[in-house]
């Protein structure tokens, strides 16, 4: 089990520093030192660690999807027409140039792929889904569920270490 292994990596102030960045990202290193127990310089190397071992990808902002115009959330399940290496590498490459997908999954079960889309509203995800979602390489169907309320949105992994 690889994801065991990197996290047995993972000592118990990295585990704390994790849970406490993945809650705030802007939190300041002043500030989450004496939350773990250590020295600003100490924390601040650490944290510089996690980034470098790709633990930490990334620091963003969270947004509020209606608030920017993009209120409508959209699933998008797909059927590739064979799953064959080059197929499936065509649509990957194909999928990652559209900035409209938010997030796309490979699944298993009855479709190939799921795209998550957020759009302003079901007209503008029409004109999407006719100017784009159609015309992507070994597509053979797609069917679309269209979000009516978003129970549960969590933008970091649970981190019960």
């Amino acid at each position: 089990m690889m994801e065991d292994a990197a996290r047995s990596d993972l000592d118990r102030t990295d585990r704390a520093i994790l849970n406490h960045l993945a809650a705030n990202g802007r939190l300041p290193i002043s500030d989450l030192a004496p939350l773990v127990n250590q020295s600003a310089a100490t924390c601040f190397r650490r944290v510089q660690r996690l980034v470098e071992r790709g633990v930490i990808l990334r620091f963003s902002a969270i947004l509020d999807s209606a608030k920017v115009g993009r209120g409508a959330l959209v699933l998008v399940g797909v059927n590739l027409d064979s799953l064959d290496k080059a197929n499936i590498l065509a649509f990957e490459s194909a999928v990652r140039a559209l900035d409209i997908v938010i997030d796309c999954y490979l699944v298993s079960g009855e479709y190939d792929y799921f795209l998550k889309i957020r759009v302003a509203d079901i007209y503008r995800f029409n004109a999407i889904h006719s100017d784009y979602l159609v015309s992507l390489p070994g597509i053979n169907r797609t069917r679309t569920f269209i979000c009516l309320k978003e129970v549960i949105d969590r933008h970091e992994p649970a981190l019960d270490f």
